[in-house]
């Protein structure tokens, strides 16, 4: 006779009311996780049992949350049903794993097709895996240069034919066009830079205007290495500059008498007048001199 308490209207509401709950505590998640994100912290701790002092950055961080927010303290942690607090790592990588194809679909339309490079390189992760991280270059509607992470892509290894069916998939995947890419940076490996079946090679086969242009530190550090083979005195400068980094580096002592030494000579040049004293130069010694 009442609509109102029609058992159709009645299991409405309540599943309305159960989704703006589950919102709630999904943002809230959601928030802690995207602040983690953006300053690189680990998300896990060694214990996060219910009688842990620290149970990690994301549950402390919630914790902390809750604390701070009438809204999210009266549906999250010990306020939600035991299957229902959407804590649990899995769904922290999926959110995770939701963050990555946002942002990366996100660098992918402000490119709006536009002309880019790749920088590519390699290296191993913890669990000793290989790993190409992908960056893109280019020039977005404001005239400026962007370089923006794209990803790490897993290799099974490093030969010139996996790296390249790689960034083929990550093309694919990101519904982008090798005819689009105007250049490309990487080492000077033979698996990447090789003139007859390096990266490079494969690549400029399907497209001659991806132009190769080397890595600007490993020609740095090549230049360095060939002249210190032809200059002993300048091969003898960089020996000494090793060993007092290794020396020093390794003690706490040896760092505080460094940094006291220079200092003091510090103080002599500005006295002598051969350093000049302005507004950001020298701050460590005028706070000494203040104090």
């Amino acid at each position: 006779m009442n609509e109102k308490q029609h058992i159709e209207n009645v299991f409405h509401k309540h599943s309305h009311e159960s989704r703006i709950d589950y919102r709630i505590r999904l943002n809230a998640s959601i928030d802690c996780i995207r602040f983690l994100l953006r300053q690189s912290l680990a998300f896990r701790g060694h214990n996060e049992s219910k009688d842990s002092s620290n149970q990690g950055n994301f549950l402390e961080l919630l914790q902390f949350l809750v604390d701070h927010n009438e809204e999210v303290r009266a549906l999250a942690l010990k306020n939600a049903h035991e299957n229902l607090k959407i804590t649990s790592p899995k769904i922290q990588k999926d959110i995770v794993n939701a963050v990555v194809v946002e942002t990366t679909d996100a660098i992918i339309r402000d490119m709006d097709d536009a002309f880019f490079s790749i920088l590519v390189d390699e290296s191993r992760d913890v669990p000793v895996k290989e790993r190409m991280v992908v960056m893109f270059h280019y020039v977005d509607k404001k005239g400026c240069v962007i370089e923006r992470f794209i990803g790490i892509e897993h290799v099974t290894s490093t030969t010139t034919e996996s790296l390249k069916a790689s960034i083929d998939a990550l093309f694919s995947r990101n519904k982008l066009s090798m005819c689009r890419l105007r250049g490309q940076g990487y080492d000077g490996a033979s698996n990447m830079s090789g003139e007859f079946n390096g990266l490079k090679t494969l690549i400029m086969r399907e497209n001659e205007f991806a132009y190769y242009v080397n890595c600007f530190a490993h020609q740095l550090q090549l230049a360095i290495v060939g002249l210190a083979k032809k200059h002993s005195l300048i091969g003898a400068f960089f020996t000494l500059v090793f060993n007092v980094v290794n020396i020093v580096g390794a003690s706490s002592k040896r760092r505080d008498i460094l940094r006291d030494k220079q200092a003091l000579k510090v103080v002599e040049a500005l006295t002598n007048g051969e350093l000049s004293s302005r507004k950001g130069l020298n701050q460590a010694t005028e706070i000494k001199q203040r104090f």
